[in-house]
């Protein structure tokens, strides 16, 4: 299969892209244009094998149960939570690992995971 091909499948496979981590989908179409580097030719068949095999969407900056939207929405096991748009990957990142720990304090507390109570719970984190 060629790189078109391949495309295809994996954007039949996560809902038209729908499925895919930002990054990944900015990945296929950097493949379908034929503008893969050697790097992003072995990055892209991890992709479609990944696909292949039940993709799962990476967590958001590394921090886990979070994950992050075509459109910027940020996600807590599924739930959205909040809406990011940073300059810097430092200040998205700190501000992912600040999301995780306000869900995570509300999760252990027994609280529901919502936008209102996110919100409430960053006055207590540093």
């Amino acid at each position: 299969m060629n790189y078109c091909d391949k495309s295809i499948e994996i954007l039949r496979r996560t809902r038209d892209g729908n499925d895919l981590a930002p990054h990944h989908l900015k990945l296929v179409e950097i493949a379908v244009n034929g503008w893969l580097s050697e790097a992003g030719e072995v990055a892209f068949d991890e992709l479609y094998q990944s696909v292949l095999n039940g993709y799962k969407p990476p967590w958001h900056c590394g921090v886990e149960h979070v994950i992050k939207d075509h459109e910027g929405y940020i996600y807590w096991r599924g739930i959205r939570i909040e809406h990011f748009t940073y300059r810097s990957y430092e200040d998205e990142a700190r501000a992912t690992r600040r999301l995780g720990a306000a869900c995570l304090h509300l999760e252990t507390a027994g609280q529901p995971i919502s936008f209102n109570n996110y919100s409430n719970a960053l006055k207590e984190i540093p």
